[in-house]
């Protein structure tokens, strides 16, 4: 991975002794030429690359009751996912799925590994769009190598140029399209051409954050997914140092098979594989095109590193080159430790995923998620908080009667009209005052003032301090809607 650090030898000193020695702690780091590869698990990476991707460029571009299907309009504080209407005060829904996703990324790590490094991580994704932009620019590994030593030249100049600005662009657009999800993406992309010669003057151009964004979300993924590439993943990535917590000896890893590989060593392609054994030979012929093909650079027939992101690209390259031998496949393949030093087939091996520790984190994923859906289903068409209006705690009116002043913030949770009624309860004799039905507006949120009175010999009984009471506020149904309650609790603070 890295050149040795190299000291000079030591000049004698004016009294002839030697000079110090200096000796550099760190090493350059040499960079890494990744050769292009296919096989079955490519061809499963580039599908999670189409998949993901569409979803990410595309979903901004859908339409949903006239307005854009995915948006988080922070101005507005609401959160249109598909027919959802979210509020801040929503934000356990968010809670639940950072749980979701963490107990998801614990289960597929003790069963597979890196199962989300390899296919899904936004890094590998990008890391690997940006290299098909490389080596359809550039050329395969080879001759972006010999690209590289050469002198610069109008073809070095075009390719490098070219490659460049494609990676920009690209970047940009992805800047673009994650801004796009917070400011509506049509409106956003008006705003942008307005900047173009011969567009409408009076169109205003983009805001200074969505400049900001777009361009500190374009540079991230050119620097992260063009320049720094692996670096992320061994060093910037905290999950590279702690997914060892995750994985046991039945984890399925990408392993070599040492018993089977060793020794390794060239030979003629004639050598059939029963023959290996007489001339003390393993499978391995020691090509490299394991080390050539890995993203990260490392040498998997030492055994498991942390650097190891298992998208198996060795996998696909080695039984290439098995396959041209006439051997048998899965010299490097997905096993457990456990299964390598035991010899165990692909069946044995997966008789051990069951264990305490996935059937653990499968139950609490399980539980979590239908508890997650419940509540989604559940959910409460409309959202009430109640504010006591801090300047006027309780006051003495007409009739000897006691009144309280709140505030209550009602958020309409879907996009059609509502009508809300309010009552309360707790008290003997409490009642609102002068209360008409609130009328809501499609995902409107508005404070509306309250005031409450309970009579004198209520206050009497009930004497001095604050009392609990509990607002209702339940939707008046149109002909065929289920009748829906919100109760909120407060208290009612009678004076000494």
């Amino acid at each position: 991975m890295s050149e040795s650090a190299v000291s000079a030898p030591p000049a004698p000193s004016a009294n002839g002794d030697a000079a110090a020695e200096l000796v550099s702690l760190y090493a350059a780091q040499q960079k890494i030429y990744a050769r292009g590869v296919s096989g079955w698990f490519t061809n499963w990476r580039w599908a999670m690359v189409w998949i993901t991707q569409l979803v990410f460029y595309g979903l901004p571009w859908l339409y949903w009751n006239d307005r854009q299907a995915v948006l988080f309009n922070l101005e507005a504080r609401r959160f249109y996912i598909g027919g959802l209407v979210l509020y801040p005060q929503d934000f356990i829904y968010l809670t639940g799925l950072l749980i979701l996703a963490a107990y998801g990324l614990f289960l597929f790590t003790a069963v597979a590994g890196r199962l989300w490094c390899g296919y899904t991580c936004p890094q590998t994704v990008y890391t690997e769009v940006f290299m098909w932009v490389e080596r359809h620019i550039e050329g395969d590994r080879n001759q972006r190598m010999r690209l590289d030593k050469s002198a610069w030249s109008a073809e070095k100049v075009l390719r490098k140029g070219g490659k460049q600005i494609a990676w920009i662009v690209l970047a940009l657009w992805t800047g673009f399209t994650f801004v796009g999800y917070f400011t509506p993406i049509r409106t956003l992309g008006a705003e942008f051409l307005s900047l173009l010669p011969m567009a409408d003057a009076a169109q205003a151009g983009p805001g200074p954050w969505e400049w900001f964004w777009v361009m500190f979300y374009g540079f991230a993924t050119y620097g992260n997914a063009g320049h720094m590439r692996e670096q992320v993943c061994k060093y910037m990535c905290p999950y590279a140092r702690f997914q060892s917590a995750m994985f046991d000896k039945d984890t399925m890893i990408i392993s070599y098979d040492t018993s089977r590989g060793e020794p390794r060593g060239s030979r003629p392609k004639s050598t059939p594989h029963s023959a290996l054994a007489s001339q003390g030979k393993g499978d391995c012929i020691d090509c490299s095109l394991c080390v050539q093909v890995c993203p990260t650079g490392i040498d998997i027939r030492k055994g498991l590193q942390y650097e190891c992101i298992g998208c198996a690209a060795c996998i696909d390259v080695c039984d290439g080159v098995m396959d041209k031998l006439n051997y048998p496949r899965g010299l490097i393949r997905y096993a457990t430790q456990n299964g390598i030093a035991n010899h165990w087939d692909r069946s044995q091996m997966l008789q051990r995923v069951l264990r305490p520790r996935v059937l653990i984190y499968t139950a609490v994923l399980i539980a979590i998620t239908l508890a997650f859906g419940v509540s989604l289903m559940l959910r409460a068409p409309f959202r009430v908080d109640v504010v006591r209006d801090r300047g006027a705690l309780a006051r003495l009116v007409e009739d000897g009667h006691i009144e309280n002043v709140y505030r209550l913030q009602v958020m309409n949770a879907t996009e059609s009209i509502q009508r809300l009624r309010v009552e309360v309860e707790g008290m003997k004799g409490v009642a609102l005052v002068a209360m008409p039905d609130v009328q809501l507006a499609p995902t409107e949120a508005r404070w509306v003032p309250v005031s409450v009175q309970v009579p004198p010999e209520t206050a009497r009984q009930a004497g001095p301090g604050a009392h609990p009471i509990r607002f209702e506020i339940s939707r008046v149904a149109a002909p065929g809607e289920p009748a829906v309650t919100v109760s909120e609790k407060s208290t009612f603070v009678v004076p000494r």
